[in-house]
């Protein structure tokens, strides 16, 4: 049998236990191991403020729900919605279609890489949890297995950067994995928690979900108690977001709004209100961490995050735009929209020659 770039091996069932535990301890639990976040210097800054239309990619049959870049950049993965529930896998250079396999019964809702790149992961609205083991040398990947511990819609994942464990969230609570040892670990929040988004500190300490009711808990992964409620949104808090020295979160929501956070007082710093309906999906560049990418009806809005002034504004899609990413070296923003498309923009800097 021909082997495809995801090839399936192998299917388990997660049993979930429930956290009880309200003392803090101070070596973790899940035994993570703080990342060190480097400093970004000046020169990496790119300039988004008249950013290029690379290339448009006639991606989907139905809405473009997810997007991720694969570590080296040269591959960009999407997510089909509800029918197309494909993952399918592109080259950059090329807009030409590696691979498409359906992972998921309905939605691919969610993709992410871990920070070492080997392991990528995907979340449906089927409630499964696939995982990959990813070859960055042939841009291949293992299917290694599928979780199945949820039992409603899964809408959003993070994966710690140490690479070591993966959060899940959806209508039915958070849960949290082993993805070293492929295990289940624990149930952080259950029904009564339904969440919308969730991100994770670099530092791998903290973690934030938004909620069904416009909310943003703040929890401690290490110890799963919760630490902090923010009242944030009307409504869905959609997509959160932490830039790359984490001292800043970022929030969007069905409201139309965006809000930006200080995480050492959890204090909101001020507030983004240009887009005219709810907002799908936001990212910050990996590299300099000053620019937003915003998605919703009207385009896709690009933000510095020091100044709250909108820099560009990206009108490329036919419809509502349903899911933002940046490539890891902060040169590529890719979109997409429920015009079954995905956009490839680029920061417009000195020219990008691709390579393969």
């Amino acid at each position: 049998m021909k082997k495809t770039p995801l090839a399936i091996l192998g299917t388990v069932v997660g049993l979930m236990a429930v956290v009880t535990s309200t003392t803090y301890a101070k070596e973790s639990r899940l035994g993570l191991m703080v990342a060190a976040i480097p400093e970004i210097a000046s020169s990496q800054a790119q300039s988004w403020r008249t950013p290029q239309l690379v290339r448009t990619i006639e991606a989907h049959s139905t809405a473009v729900d997810a997007l991720s870049f694969s570590p080296s950049g040269r591959v960009l993965l999407s997510g089909g919605s509800r029918s197309d529930a494909h993952l399918k896998l592109w080259w950059l250079k090329t807009g030409r279609e590696i691979d498409s396999l359906r992972v998921h019964q309905t939605s691919v809702a969610d993709l992410a890489f871990s920070a070492d790149g080997k392991i990528l992961a995907s979340v449906g609205e089927d409630g499964g949890v696939n995982l990959w083991r990813w070859n960055q040398k042939d841009y291949t990947g293992d299917y290694t297995r599928t979780f199945l511990g949820h039992r409603s819609n899964l809408l959003s994942l993070a994966i710690t950067s140490d690479s070591k464990v993966l959060v899940t969230g959806g209508l039915d609570g958070i849960r949290v994995w082993d993805l070293r040892n492929q295990r289940p670990l624990y149930t952080l929040a259950n029904f009564d928690h339904p969440t919308y988004s969730l991100a994770l500190h670099p530092k791998a300490e903290t973690l934030v979900s938004g909620l069904k009711n416009g909310t943003i808990k703040i929890w401690n992964l290490n110890t799963g108690q919760p630490l902090y409620v923010i009242r944030a949104h009307q409504g869905i808090t959609s997509a959160l977001a932490f830039t790359p020295n984490g001292r800043t979160l970022v929030s969007s929501g069905y409201d139309g709004k965006i809000k930006v956070w200080d995480t050492r007082t959890w204090q909101l710093k001020y507030t983004l209100a240009k887009h005219t309906g709810k907002i799908r999906a936001i990212a910050i560049n990996p590299v300099n961490g000053t620019i937003l990418a915003s998605a919703s009806r009207d385009g896709v809005r690009l933000w510095n995050l020091n100044t709250g002034q909108q820099i560009a504004w990206l009108t490329g899609h036919q419809d509502w735009v349903q899911s933002v990413a940046f490539s890891r070296d902060g040169r590529f923003l890719a979109t997409g929209g429920f015009d079954r498309t995905i956009n490839i923009w680029q920061a417009n800097t000195t020219e990008v020659a691709f390579t393969q």
